[in-house]
């Protein structure tokens, strides 16, 4: 029993019993419901309201809809260089960064102690992700820095694999961490932070000029960035129970997605969700499998002194057959399979009752138990979404081990909303078709804090490059993973939420997390978002680095019973003449640590020049050919491909492929070669085609 929408009408499903006819609201307001006719709790009636800016939405059963409509009123409410439309991961990356460039900035929240909400997991980094947040942190952006403020425990994952796949990851506590980034965000020069909801984005000759709040604030810009996350047409679903709503109940930016439309964008729709809180007071953690961190605090920020402390500790437990019975005796409850849910969900972070469905043969699955922060007792269930029923839900949780008599603060919400065809935007993440108007986030079709921040920090610079008449800044795949998802976004598109991963870059081994002060500082320090001082210490570390490197590959150990000993400790085979230093660090079985009784010379190195060395030499052959790659890509990318072809007249291109050429449009024979549709035989027909127009 509840409200759900189907299609483009509200229903209201009840017992036939409980049925009542409508009654009129006794109401001589003004507001944009006065009149309505108010539903009873349990009635069979549709209700379709237009809203202007979304789909249909169901009508608030104490509400009034029979205003008469008027144009809002606006008034003139100043002039700045760059509007920023949402102070979440994205929005509070691109306001910072347009703001230290000498942009006059504004940056709009629907509420302003929801800045760097955290709706879905207190967490920052994790496979994939960590490398973005330490990509991000050698360009200047916050995130890092924010997160070694407010994070309470960290661990390096995938320390069992390659070097390539280390990715940090931390358990942020909430509340601290949005406190340190509003703060961060009001103490900025040249930033305005205001709480409004920007309801359309007005144009002249086709640009952008102006923004308009709900208030009716019109604020003049020469440029905008859209980072919406999920409140652009959000809609939360529990069930039947469905209301247009942002992420913990903030509220929805429902007319802007009108605006948008109106401007010419593909709006499509996402969906995501979040799982259940509980009382830590209630929770058995006897049953449980404790989790700490790291022995050794690993830091986010390459900027962070002291090594960061670990306060908390998770625990993991499993779901068994007994959750799943009651999952799947749900089943028809569910918004996901009962046509509810509209929206396409991601295919790496799938709600429980997918899994169970997808997985029929998959007795368990884990879940990580996570705390919320130092000054609450809320625990997070990772691995737990879900959109059913509530009391479905506190069935489903007390089936868990140790969760038996938990107390549900919050229960597990679907969510909906609205995002842009990514292949729109150019890879400064300018939109094609409105120029000034930047995406960032999950408007852009992307999933997660980290890929939100990442392309807010692209969306910010940009637009402040684009106003200062500078070249824009486009992260080719060679240098790192934001390339790598931006190039994804808007070359390939998405049909999902796009999630990053190790797995996404061709070149991984140059993509680490721990080199990407020496990959990005350089591009930092030129656009004035890293100061001299640590550009001078990027350079010094890595100067370090060759020097200890070299020493190595011309140091020699003698042969000895002890280095003998040593290796057939280890597996190795023994070196009758002695053995270079280099070589024997290059064995797969050794570190550099274990050889330190062999190598009385050795200086005295910080850690993480100790372990950058290690890594140059143990993997030099593999790094080699990788950079043999990425070389053969520059000379692709170094052909460009001029904006006004027309492909259609070009004889030998397939019909598919010149149909995605035409709408993407790529910059280069590199971007064109990694359009969907496009074959390798496609591209040698452009690079002949180039060559014959070069001659002409």
């Amino acid at each position: 029993m509840g409200l759900f929408i189907k299609g483009m009408a509200a229903e209201i499903p009840c017992p036939a019993r409980h049925i009542r006819p409508f009654r009129r609201l006794k109401s001589a307001g003004r507001g944009p419901q006065a009149g309505a006719l108010r539903p009873p709790p349990c009635s069979r009636r549709k209700i379709v309201i237009k809203y202007p800016g979304n789909n249909t939405i169901p009508a608030a059963p104490s509400g009034r809809s029979d205003r008469k409509k008027h144009a809002m009123r606006t008034y003139d409410a100043g002039q700045f260089d760059i509007a920023v439309i949402g102070a979440g991961h994205a929005g509070i990356e691109a306001a910072l960064a347009a703001a230290r460039m000498g942009m006059r900035t504004l940056c709009f929240t629907v509420n302003m102690d929801a800045i760097g909400n955290m709706p879905c997991n207190p967490a920052i980094g994790g496979t994939g992700k960590g490398h973005l947040v330490r990509e991000l942190d050698a360009l200047g952006g916050e995130m890092a820095r924010a997160a070694d403020k407010a994070c309470i425990q960290y661990r390096l994952l995938n320390r069992g694999k390659g070097p390539a796949v280390w990715s940090l990851r931390a358990q942020a506590d909430r509340r601290a961490y949005q406190q340190v980034m509003k703060h961060t965000l009001e103490q900025q020069e040249n930033l305005w932070v205001k709480q409004a909801e920007v309801v359309a984005v007005r144009t002249e000759k086709g640009a952008v000029s102006a923004v308009v709040t709900d208030t009716g604030a019109e604020y003049g810009v020469r440029a905008a960035v859209v980072a919406t996350g999920t409140h652009l047409g959000g809609r939360i679903v529990v069930g039947e129970m469905v209301k247009n709503s942002g992420p913990d109940g903030l509220a929805a930016a429902l007319p802007l997605t009108q605006s948008l439309k109106d401007l010419g964008l593909s709006i499509r729709r996402f969906k995501t969700g979040t799982p259940p809180r509980v009382n830590a007071r209630s929770v058995d953690f006897d049953k449980m499998e404790l989790q700490p961190g790291d022995d050794e605090g690993l830091a986010f920020s390459f900027q962070t002194v002291t090594p960061p402390k670990n306060q908390a500790v998770c625990w993991l437990t499993y779901t068994n057959e007994e959750t799943h019975r009651i999952i799947r005796a749900n089943m028809d409850r569910s918004p996901l399979y009962d046509g509810t849910i509209e929206g396409v969900g991601p295919r790496y972070c799938p709600s429980i009752e997918t899994k169970v469905e997808r997985f029929p043969d998959k007795t368990r699955h884990q879940l990580f138990v996570e705390p919320m922060g130092l000054n609450t007792e809320e625990l997070y269930i990772q691995g737990f979404s879900s959109s059913l029923p509530e009391e479905v839900q506190i069935q489903m949780l007390h089936t868990i081990p140790g969760l038996e008599k938990a107390e549900m603060t919050r229960c597990a919400y679907a969510i909906e909303y609205d995002c842009v065809d990514p292949t729109e935007l150019e890879p400064t993440l300018e939109c094609k078709k409105v120029p000034g108007l930047f995406g960032a986030g999950q408007f852009n079709g992307s999933s997660g804090y980290e890929e939100a921040a990442v392309q807010g920090f692209v969306a910010g610079v940009n637009a402040a490059l684009k106003l200062q008449g500078k070249d824009p800044l486009v992260l080719r795949r060679d240098q790192g993973y934001i390339g790598v998802l931006i190039d994804d976004l808007v070359t390939k598109g998405t049909n999902e939420p796009y999630r990053m991963m190790t797995s996404r870059t061709e070149y991984r081994l140059l993509h680490r997390q721990d080199n990407a002060d020496q990959r990005l500082t350089p591009i930092g320090y030129q656009l004035g978002l890293v100061s001299k001082e640590q550009y001078d210490r990027v350079l010094a570390k890595y100067a370090a680095v060759d020097r200890e490197v070299n020493r190595l590959e011309h140091t020699g150990t003698p042969p000895s019973p002890e280095l003998d000993a040593f290796l057939e400790s280890r597996g190795e085979t023994g070196v009758k003449n002695g053995a270079r230093l280099a070589d024997l660090l290059r064995r797969p079985r050794l570190t550099y640590a274990e050889l330190a009784p062999f190598d009385p010379e050795r200086p005295d190195l910080p850690p993480a020049i100790a372990q950058e060395a290690e890594i140059t030499i143990k993997y030099a052959g593999y790094i080699g050919r990788q950079l043999k790659q990425v070389e053969e890509l520059k000379r692709l990318e170094e052909k460009k491909l001029p904006q006004d072809i027309d492909y259609s007249s070009i004889h030998g291109i397939r019909l598919e492929a010149r149909q995605k050429l035409a709408a993407i449009r790529p910059h280069n024979l590199g971007q064109a070669s990694r359009v969907s549709g496009v074959s390798p035989a496609d591209v040698a027909v452009l690079m002949v085609y180039l060559k014959q127009r070069e001659g002409q």
